[in-house]
């Protein structure tokens, strides 16, 4: 703004600390520029230079308030349509004989209970785990075995089958799991390195 614009006792949009804020010219300062009142925070300010002024007050508040309006009307639209879909659906629902509109209807019949859309997998027999394989082939040995001949007969009995490439190391782990955490009434012992028998 130019200096000649201003008029003390006005209120101006003013750069204060790097705000745009209100501000009411009290009167001028002797060294120059106008001694003002934020009317944000209610302290008061010098205002050095008119180039501080960005115009009066209403002029950004009615500019502001014009871009309110188109959003408050588009708000407005919203829910003067919600409200008239919900009456619609509402009304579909009342001449409906089981209280449903067309397309909940449409989604009630779509859905269908998993037990009907289950696949039997396989033959329907319960497929055997390595750790039954394995007591299996203990029972049927004289002797303690190692893993790997565990593993070798459990596949060629057709008790077990695997994709996996180390499967004498899973049987490994599992036995050993399963004596770590059944003690004494694990179906396995350890008899040597490798080797293990059915605890009997």
């Amino acid at each position: 703004m130019k200096k000649n614009d201003v008029k003390t006792g006005g209120t101006y949009m003013a750069k204060i600390t790097n705000k745009v804020v209100p501000v009411r010219l009290d009167s001028e300062n002797p060294h120059g520029g106008w001694d003002a009142t934020n009317l944000t925070t209610g302290k008061k300010v010098r205002i050095k230079s008119a180039q501080r002024l960005r115009g009066p007050e209403d002029a950004p508040a009615a500019k502001g308030k014009q871009k309110a309006a188109p959003k408050q009307d588009a708000a407005a639209k919203a829910q003067a349509a919600a409200k008239k879909e919900n009456a619609r659906l509402a009304a579909e629902r009342a001449k409906s004989p089981d209280g449903m509109t067309a397309s909940e209807r449409a989604m009630a019949t779509s859905r269908k209970p998993k037990a009907e859309t289950k696949k039997p997998k396989g033959d329907g027999k319960k497929r055997t785990s390595g750790l039954d394989a394995a007591a299996k082939v203990l029972a049927d040995a004289k002797e303690p075995l190692g893993v790997k001949v565990i593993v070798q007969q459990m596949l060629d009995k057709g008790l077990w089958s695997t994709g996996g490439k180390t499967p004498h190391a899973t049987i490994y782990a599992a036995i050993i799991r399963e004596i770590a955490d059944k003690g004494a009434d694990s179906r396995f012992r350890k008899v040597a390195r490798g080797r293990f028998e059915l605890n009997r």
